[in-house]
């Protein structure tokens, strides 16, 4: 048994028994949204409990050593309750691995105040979840396995999507630090914890930090000559 803390703060439990098939997710969109997603509320049902300790299992570990009965412990529910909700473990991870709502309700707003309603919804579904609907990503780094898929759908998901949505230019290296900058609020607010961010309203938050969140939104082409110059060395 190997006991770590997670990227939502909590504490992760994992078991070696019973392992399951070694089969390997496979390449498509994930099964579930919506509550199923972690980005709603859980009707009753153990889903949010569910997917959580699945994150944590999925990005910690190798799929192959990850079992649903590992999961349903860390879940505090029965491993006939994981299937009947999501089928298989292939699928329990396509699930987790599937970054698209969160992505929907992230970039609901235009890009003229997308800076604000990013950090407005990162922290109101940290709060209404119990877990950050992004940071399981930096946990898969550095792993050769399906976690590697966990990466290539946060670029695709996320980053890309972010790139196309604030456009102009180099609106790659812009949403790749837009996302970095996500990504770090997350962290800090999950390390913090208790702290000032925890005790701090969503409004507060983003009136510090959402500034240069725009900034990066918005791009060089609002800058000063003089700065836009500097910012292509």
């Amino acid at each position: 048994m190997t006991t770590g803390q997670a990227a939502d703060g909590t504490t992760d439990i994992g078991t070696d028994a019973d392992a399951e098939p070694a089969t390997g997710p496979s390449k498509g969109p994930g099964t579930e949204t919506g509550a199923d997603s972690g980005t709603g509320p859980d009707p009753g049902t153990g889903r949010l409990a569910i997917l959580r300790a699945a994150r944590r299992a999925f990005t910690q570990r190798p799929y192959a050593e990850v079992t649903m009965r590992g999961i349903a412990a860390d879940a505090g529910v029965s491993a006939s309750l994981i299937v009947k909700r999501f089928g298989t473990k292939e699928r329990l991870f396509n699930t987790v691995a599937d970054f698209g709502p969160a992505a929907d309700k992230l970039f609901a707003a235009p890009p003229a105040v997308l800076g604000r309603h990013l950090v407005l919804t990162m922290v109101r579904l940290r709060r209404e979840n119990h877990s950050d609907p992004l940071l399981r990503v930096v946990f898969s780094l550095g792993n050769m396995d399906e976690r590697t898929l966990l990466r290539e759908r946060f670029r695709e998901q996320v980053t890309a999507r972010l790139a196309g949505l604030i456009g102009g230019e180099r609106s790659e290296l812009r949403a790749e630090l837009i996302t970095g900058q996500l990504l770090g609020l997350g962290a800090t607010l999950s390390l913090h914890r208790p702290g000032a961010g925890e005790e701090a309203t969503p409004e507060l938050i983003a009136d510090l930090y959402a500034p240069a969140l725009q900034r990066l939104i918005t791009g060089p082409a609002c800058l000063p000559d003089q700065e836009r110059g500097t910012a292509r060395h």
